[in-house]
C-alpha cells in the first residue's frame, strides 16, 4: 500500500496580480537588438575601435608633428635628412628622400581610406538599385540586365584601370575611383538580386502590387529596406577589398601619383630599401593589414548580430 502524503508537506502559493502585467523583456527594434548583439561580440567592438583609431589619427595625424608630408627635412647644415630610423623627433623615420614617414603614413591613410569607404558606398547604390529592378521585374529583363552584369563582371579591373588611365591621361583619385566602380558594383548586383528574389515572394510584396503601388515604391520602401542586412555585410568586405585594390594598384605604379601618396605607394618606394631600411615598408604595411583585419572581423560580427536565425 502506498504511503499518504501529509498535506503540511504542501505550500499554496496563489497568484501575484501586481505583476501580470510586466513586460519580461524589454521591447526593441530589429536594428536595437542587432546593435546589442554587436556590443557582446568582443572582437568587433575590438576591431570598431582599430578602425575610430585610424580614421581620428588620418585626420589630425598629418598635423601632430611640425613636419608636412611633400617636406624635405633638413639639418641645421642644410643636409637633407634621408633615411633616418624611428627615434623621439622622426616617430616613423624618414624616406629615401628625406620626408617625414609620420605624416606620409597617415596622409597616405586618407587617400586608402576615401578610395574604400567610397568606392563601396557606389558599388552599393549603384548594384542595389540595379539588382533591385533586376529582381523584381523579372522575365526577359532579368534575364538581359543579369548577362549584361556576367560580361562586365568577366573584366578585369586592372585592364579598365589602364584603359581609363590612357583615355583620361590621369592617375588621379577621381579616376581610380572610377575605375574600381566601373565594374565593382556588379558583385553586389547578383547578391541583391539573390536576396530580392526571395523577398518578392513575401506576403507584403503581393498585398503592396495589388493596391497598386507602384514599383518604384515596392523597391525602394520594400524591397531594398528589407535587404538592408546583407547589404551592410557586403559592404565591410568590400572596402578591404577596394582598399587592397587601391594598394596594388599604387604598388604597381597604376594608382595615387606623387606629390601625393598612399599606402600601396609608400610600401611601393620602400621595397627598393626594404634591405637597408625595413622601416619605410613596415608602418605602411601595419596600417594595411589592420584596416583589412578590423574591416572584416567587423563584417563578421555585423553577420552574426544582423541574421535574425541567431535571435535570443
Amino acid at each position: 500500500m502506498m504511503e499518504s502524503i501529509s498535506i503540511n508537506k504542501f505550500k499554496k502559493i496563489g497568484i501575484d496580480t501586481t505583476s501580470s502585467e510586466t513586460i519580461a523583456r524589454p521591447s526593441m527594434s530589429y536594428w536595437q537588438d542587432a546593435w546589442r548583439r554587436l556590443k557582446t561580440n568582443k572582437v568587433a567592438m575590438v576591431a570598431i575601435i582599430i578602425l575610430l583609431i585610424l580614421v581620428i589619427m588620418t585626420i589630425i595625424g598629418p598635423h601632430i608633428n611640425e613636419y608636412k608630408y611633400e617636406e624635405l627635412i633638413k639639418d641645421e647644415n642644410g643636409k637633407v635628412m634621408k633615411n633616418v630610423k624611428p627615434n623621439s623627433e622622426f616617430w616613423f623615420g624618414t624616406d629615401h628622400l628625406g620626408r617625414d614617414m609620420f605624416s606620409r603614413v597617415w596622409q597616405g591613410g586618407r587617400v586608402s581610406i576615401i578610395i574604400g569607404i567610397t568606392g563601396a558606398l557606389i558599388a552599393t547604390v549603384v548594384g542595389s538599385i540595379y539588382g533591385a529592378i533586376a529582381a523584381y521585374f523579372g522575365g526577359r529583363i532579368d534575364t538581359i540586365m543579369m548577362r549584361i552584369v556576367e560580361v562586365l563582371i568577366s573584366i578585369p579591373y586592372l585592364i579598365v584601370v589602364i584603359l581609363i588611365s590612357i583615355l583620361t591621361d590621369s592617375k588621379s583619385l577621381g579616376t581610380m575611383l572610377i575605375s574600381l566602380t566601373l565594374t565593382g558594383w556588379c558583385g553586389m548586383a547578383r547578391l541583391v538580386r539573390g536576396q530580392m528574389l526571395q523577398i518578392k515572394q513575401q506576403e507584403y510584396i503581393i498585398a503592396a502590387e495589388a493596391l497598386g503601388v507602384r514599383p518604384w515604391k515596392i523597391i525602394t520602401k520594400h524591397l531594398i529596406p528589407n535587404s538592408l542586412g546583407i547589404i551592410l555585410v557586403s559592404i565591410t568586405f568590400d572596402i578591404p577589398g577596394y582598399i587592397f585594390s587601391e594598394t596594388f594598384l599604387s604598388y604597381i605604379g597604376l594608382g595615387i601619383q606623387a606629390p601625393n601618396t598612399s599606402w600601396g605607394a609608400l610600401a611601393s618606394a620602400a621595397q627598393q630599401n626594404f634591405m637597408f631600411h625595413p622601416y619605410q615598408m613596415f608602418f605602411p604595411g601595419l596600417m594595411i593589414a589592420l584596416t583589412m583585419l578590423s574591416f572584416t572581423l567587423l563584417g563578421d560580427g555585423l553577420r552574426d548580430a544582423l541574421d535574425p536565425k541567431l535571435r535570443q
